[in-house]
Parts: C-alpha cells; sequence; structure tokens
C-alpha cells in the first residue's frame, strides 16, 4: 500500500521501533504577553532557542531571535503546543494547547491527548472596524469558541501519528529526521489548513500534526499471552477533506471524498514481533442528503447529478492507488429509505469492475444482537480477506508480510453497525496473526482466552464511542452489545439517552458547528476586502429570519404543546362530570395537534442550519 507523502527507498531506520527518536517539536514552550505583541519561546531543553512573536494588533508573525531578558513581560504562562494560526476579518488568533494527557507510547514515543486548548485573540485592530466588520467577527470568534471543545485530538512531539505501521516502516532514515509536517499524510492532519502560517515563516520546531481519531489501548489492552507480555493498540485516523457533522455531511462532494471517512490500525505487540491490520470506512460515496427538520429519522434524499458515475470512480480509485484490492461491505438495510440508497450505490458498483460490492443487512441478519451472524458475511469474503493479508513484522524490524489490500466499511453512519462489522473482521485477523506467530495453534482463536476477548471487545466498544462522539456528537448506540454480549438495562438507558441528544443536537447544534469546521479547514475562506460573507444575495437577512423564528417561536411551540397535552389529559380524568369537560379536551386535543402539524410542516426553518458553505 502506498499513498500521499511517502517516499520510496528500504525499510527505514528504526520506522517500526527502535530507539525513541528525538523530539521534532519543542515539547514545552512559555506565552510570554508584552503590550504590543505575544511571543511564543520554547523552554525545551532540546531546542532552547527557538521562538516568534505575533502581532496584539496587525496579527504579524515573525520569527525570533533577539534577547528578551530585558524586556518584563505582563504575563508568563506555560504551553504545550501551537496547533496553528486562522486569520479573520478584522483578527489573527492562535490555537494553543493548554493542557494535555499523556496516554501512552506508539513505536516507542510518547503519544498526547489535547485535553483543552484555547485561540489566542491578537485583534486589536477591530476597534477600528466597521459595525458590520464587528458583527461579522463575533460570529466567527464563536466559531472558534466551538473548535476549542474539539474532541479526540492527539499529537506527539517525536513521531508522525497519520501514517499507518507499513508506511512508517517504509520511510528512508533520512526522512524519520524531517519536520513532522514533512512526514505526515495531509489527509489526516485535523490541523492542516491552520499550520499555514506556521509552515511559510518556517517555524518548523512549533508546526505539530495533530490527528482526530482515538489511541486508546494504554490504559486496557496490555494481558499475557502463554506467560509473554502483548499489547494490541488502536489508532484511527479522521479524514479532513469532508470533515463535518452527522446530518450536514453525508455521502461524498464532486471530488469523490467521502464523510466520516477514517483509516483504523489495529496494531499487535507480541513477542517482539509488530503486526497491523488497516480497515477504512467512509459513507455511501454517492452525492445525498439528509436535511434534518425536527423528524426524528429525516428522509434520505439521493441527489440526481451528472457527476455521480465520476464521483464514485474517483473515490475507489483513489482508495485502491492506496490501498490496493478493495471489498465494498454495504451494511444499510434493503428496505425504505436505506433500500433506496443501497440499490443506487450498487448499481454505480457494478460499474466499477476493479471493486468488489458485497452487500449485507446488518438488522436483518443480526437481529436482537445476534452479532455472531457475521460469520455469514466473512463466509463470504474469507478468501480475499486472507490473500489481502496484514503486516508483519519480525524481531529484526524486516517486513515478512504486507497488507496488500483494504475492507472499506459502510453503514449510513458509518458508526454504530460499521464498528461492530470492523471489529469483527478485526478479530478474525488477529486469531491468523497469532497463529502465524506461533502464540495459536490453528484450532485456537482469541474468543477462546475469555480474559483477553473481554479486553478486546471493551477496546472496541471505546473505539466506537469516540468515533461517534467526534460525528454524532454522543456515545455509540448498542455498545454494551459490542462489550458484553447482551442488552442491559443500564445500556438501554444509555442508548435511550443518547438517541435523544443525538436528535437535539443535530436539530438545534450541529449548524454551528459544522460552520466552525468549515472555517477551520479552509473549506470556507474569509475576504478581508468587498461586503460582508452575510449580506451576499440577502444571505444575512434570510439567516437572521431563520434564527428569529427558531429562538422566538420554538420554545413558545414547545410550551404549547406540552401544555396541550397536560390539558388534554387532566380534561379527559374529569369527562365522567360532565359534558363541558368533554368539550374541554376536545378543544385542547385539537390545539395541539394544531401546533404539531405547524411545527411539523416548518420543521426546517426551526432547525440549526450552516451559513457558510454548502452540502456539496
Amino acid at each position: 500500500m502506498e499513498g500521499e507523502g511517502e517516499e520510496p527507498g528500504g525499510h527505514g531506520g528504526g520506522g517500526a521501533g527502535g530507539p525513541p527518536l528525538r523530539a521534532l517539536c519543542c515539547r514545552e514552550l512559555s506565552l510570554l504577553e508584552f503590550p504590543d505583541r505575544y511571543v511564543i519561546r520554547s523552554v525545551d531543553p532540546d531546542a532552547p532557542d527557538h521562538a516568534f512573536s505575533i502581532g496584539r494588533s496587525d496579527g504579524l508573525v515573525e520569527p525570533l531571535s533577539e534577547d528578551l531578558s530585558s524586556l518584563t513581560p505582563s504575563r508568563v504562562s506555560t504551553i504545550y503546543g501551537v496547533l496553528g494560526i486562522i486569520r479573520l476579518i478584522a483578527g489573527t488568533y492562535v490555537l494553543l494547547i493548554t493542557s494535555r494527557k499523556e496516554v501512552g507510547t506508539h513505536l516507542n514515543s510518547s503519544v498526547f491527548h489535547v485535553t483543552s486548548m484555547r485561540f489566542l485573540s491578537c485583534n486589536g485592530a477591530l476597534k477600528h472596524s466597521t459595525s458590520q466588520e464587528k458583527r461579522d467577527e463575533a460570529y466567527f470568534m464563536s466559531l472558534l469558541r466551538t473548535i476549542e471543545s474539539t474532541p479526540g485530538l492527539y499529537y506527539s512531539y517525536e513521531r508522525d501519528l497519520t501514517l499507518n505501521l507499513q508506511r512508517t516502516c517504509k520511510l528512508t532514515e533520512e526522512r524519520m529526521h524531517k519536520p513532522l509536517w514533512k512526514q505526515a499524510d495531509p489527509r489526516f492532519i485535523w490541523n492542516h489548513s491552520l499550520m499555514e502560517e506556521l509552515i511559510e515563516n518556517k517555524l518548523d520546531a512549533f508546526t505539530i500534526p495533530a490527528i482526530q481519531g482515538n489511541i486508546l489501548s494504554f490504559q486496557s489492552v496490555q494481558f499475557t499471552l502463554k506467560d509473554s507480555p502483548a499489547r494490541i493498540t488502536l489508532i484511527s485516523r479522521r479524514c479532513n477533506r469532508r470533515l463535518g457533522t452527522r446530518m450536514w455531511r453525508r455521502g461524498a462532494n464532486l471530488e469523490g471524498f467521502t464523510a466520516n471517512f477514517i483509516e483504523t490500525e489495529q496494531i499487535l505487540e507480541f513477542e517482539g514481533y509488530k503486526s497491523s491490520f488497516l480497515q477504512i470506512r467512509g459513507s455511501i460515496p454517492l452525492l445525498w442528503e439528509q436535511i434534518v427538520d425536527l423528524s426524528y429519522k429525516p428522509r434520505l434524499n439521493i441527489i440526481n447529478h451528472d457527476e455521480t458515475p465520476k464521483v464514485v470512480e474517483r473515490h475507489f480509485r483513489d482508495v485502491m492507488q492506496r490501498y490496493g484490492e478493495t471489498i465494498a461491505i454495504d451494511l444499510t438495510d434493503k428496505e425504505g429509505d436505506e433500500g433506496r440508497l443501497s440499490d443506487a450505490f450498487a448499481a454505480e458498483m457494478e460499474k466499477l469492475p476493479y471493486c468488489r460490492y458485497v452487500p449485507f443487512d446488518f438488522h436483518h441478519a443480526c437481529a436482537k444482537g445476534n452479532f455472531d451472524n457475521l460469520q455469514l458475511l466473512y463466509d463470504q469474503i474469507k478468501e480475499n480477506v486472507e490473500s489481502q493479508g496484514y503486516l508483519l513484522i519480525n524481531t529484526d524490524g524486516e517486513i515478512l508480510i504486507e497488507q496488500n489490500g483494504i475492507l472499506r466499511v459502510n453503514c449510513v453512519d458509518c458508526l454504530d453497525r460499521t464498528n461492530v462489522t470492523q471489529s469483527y473482521m478485526a478479530r478474525k485477523s488477529l486469531n491468523l496473526q497469532l497463529q502465524r506467530m506461533g502464540a495459536f495453534s490453528s484450532s485456537e482463536c482469541i474468543s477462546t482466552y475469555s480474559d483477553i476477548y473481554e479486553k478486546f471487545k471493551i477496546l472496541w466498544g471505546e473505539h466506537g464511542d469516540e468515533i461517534s462522539l467526534e460525528y454524532a456528537g454522543t456515545h455509540a448506540l448498542k455498545g454494551d452489545l459490542v462489550r458484553y454480549g447482551r442488552q442491559t438495562v443500564g445500556g438501554m438507558i444509555k442508548d435511550g439517552i443518547s438517541a435523544l441528544t443525538r436528535y437535539y443536537l443535530n436539530n438545534f447544534q450541529d449548524g454551528i458547528r459544522q460552520d466552525a469546521l468549515d472555517l477551520i479547514s479552509g473549506r470556507y475562506t474569509i475576504s478581508r476586502s468587498g461586503p460582508s460573507p452575510f449580506q451576499l444575495n440577502g444571505f444575512e437577512s434570510l439567516s437572521h429570519a431563520l434564527l428569529f423564528v427558531r429562538n422566538q417561536y420554538l420554545p413558545v411551540a414547545s410550551a404549547l404543546i406540552v401544555g396541550g397535552l397536560t390539558m388534554t389529559t387532566f380534561t379527559l380524568n374529569q369527562v365522567g362530570r360532565g359534558t363541558q369537560h368533554f368539550i374541554s379536551s376536545v378543544l385542547w386535543a385539537g390545539l395541539t395537534a394544531g401546533v404539531v402539524a405547524l411545527v411539523k410542516a416548518n420543521g426546517k426553518q426551526f432547525c440549526s442550519r450552516p451559513r457558510l458553505c454548502g452540502l456539496l
């Protein structure tokens, strides 16, 4: 498998492990505040002379070499990294890592989870802006505050996390010592757009590529297998080419990049051997949408577009070039809206003879949590999976086997069903890897060892939760089925809360979240000249009208519905006391039904919608 950002040449000096690498980015920094500028200076003993400044009024970024010992800052604070810089209409904002947590090591390099971050405001020029510019800047700044709470960001000061183990092993010694951003795969750098100004100013020591995904194994999946220590690591890498929220980023764009596209790598370490198994997930690569309208499950709409066949082909050509032979597993239902979407997907896949398309109605086959029926799916693709293989590296760092293909799994959200299926495929591959390493006989499998198997299931359950949290805003549904193999009362309550939370976020919050992601990913470009971005084609007045409707009338409508239901129930209980109470109950029921019908008919106007970019 090859991909963007790779260089040909040997197996590389220590790419698969070896001695720890030296830090390529500053590990600890001081933020010095002066009246006219901020200074970010390294206090890392391995890189003591690195510093740069940002003007508080003009946002000018400059590498700094002058001696600051004679100057007294008004405040000094400790930070742990710079994730990038963004320029808005009247100010410059620097995204800082303000706290972190070391979650373990990956290939002998420390890995950190971003636990808090904030944008440093260099917007002294804002006071000279027009009232319209101030309003626009205020909205953009509110989007930056949303970004500050982004979940699931991980990074390392020594090692690039965007490359899977197979690609890392093929890095040359020279490339291993280049700045991290030069080693990285641009698709998986969450802050790719934000890093541009740091790179332009040659501030490599401050340029940290972060991935959004999960790295969870360090706390829970170290175990002993036949008297030898072993460890399983899960790393997921979210693609930045179609970032978005669950309902506002569906399907593919015209370039063939899909929503919720994630590369998941399962790494096994045992007796000096390392093995890796890759899978990917991604939304069905058609042009389709599912616009929120206050209904629990909005209708799916397939967009008729002349480019659709080319979009599907672009997507799978790209996947094949990067990963090799591709098996597309479609887990959607075969009835209703999902059925129409699945049929359209199948029709396009018939035009691509170089990819194998495998439909599998997950809900029908695995009804009541009977996930063992995934064996029916595995039986269909077993020969392909085994021929695609996995990466295996021996104790000398030599590659014995390479993975030469990929499983691409999707459902509608690419969350709950997809995670269950990928965990099943990962378990099958893990059995093959342990048999090849000599840990298992041909008749043994991981489920034979109940304590290890429980850790494996919990690991994948936590993985599903974090991936879901990033895309849908809640933990995965039916997570207890993944962890324990059965539905528990606590799990049912948790699923109910998660379902209601998803509904609320999708309808009333995700429009703002989508704008925030479009802004920091560079999909929306701010122009400092010309008219306000919210006044083009009357957009601002329309947006304000919709916001007014939602903010003013939705609470009133909700109160009327709740009050109407309450009064209807109360008057029905009094019906036996006279005709007057019967008439009152009919009137209250009619009023409630009328308000519900009015809200339903105008559902899209009550929902939070993105203001910056269109769906495609």
